[in-house]
């Protein structure tokens, strides 16, 4: 026997314009206790082995576009900085300490010179 009633029809559109009112509250948390640590250094140990990009910035340059399409291979790009300045050492776009470019082994390496303090301020120290 088939069921008389009709399958249920999907929700009417808003028509454009229409202000749809919505039922929002606020949300509930539960109450979080402070937990022991082993200290700050152990409270970080569990990333010691995650790996992190470090950005070498050699220097830098403003052009205008007109010159960049101009560029083709052999091109020279001259650099703002001299070679005798420090280059900036960053990971995820935050500088950290600054260096001299050296060659070990064939590769480019950085030579740190100086330690960035964390929120502004002086060196933290020099190598």
């Amino acid at each position: 026997m088939a069921d008389p009633t009709p399958p249920a029809a999907d929700p009417p559109m808003p028509n454009p314009g229409e202000v749809k009112e919505i039922l929002a509250k606020m949300a509930e948390f539960a109450q979080l206790l402070p937990q022991q640590t082993g200290g700050p250094a152990a409270s970080i140990d569990f990333l010691r082995d995650v790996p992190i990009t470090v950005t070498a910035q050699l220097g830098h340059v403003v052009m205008p576009i007109s010159d960049i399409l101009k560029l083709g291979p052999g091109a020279v790009v001259e650099l703002e900085e001299m070679t005798h300045q420090p280059i900036t050492l960053t990971v995820r776009g935050v500088p950290f300490a600054t260096g001299e470019v050296v060659v070990v082994d064939d590769r480019f390496a950085v030579r740190i010179k100086t330690l960035l303090p964390p929120k502004g301020g002086g060196p933290l120290g020099a190598k």
